[in-house]
């Protein structure tokens, strides 16, 4: 099994999913897209902000 395999495994085994559904608060994703706004060039935050709504709708919190 190469390394994409077992990445993918993980990715997509389902008690990692509900783990990782657990860790998906607002609060957290909030802070990590104001980090990644600090050190990413500002015409990158259109983008953040809209992966952030999309981690924010997969983690359903």
């Amino acid at each position: 099994m190469g390394l994409f395999d077992k990445a993918r495994e993980m990715a997509t085994d389902p008690e990692n999913v509900e783990k990782a559904k657990e860790l998906l608060t607002d609060e957290n994703v909030d802070a990590a897209a104001d980090k990644l706004k600090e050190v990413a060039p500002d015409q990158a935050d259109g983008a953040i902000d809209g992966l952030a709504d999309k981690a924010k709708e997969f983690g359903g919190n």
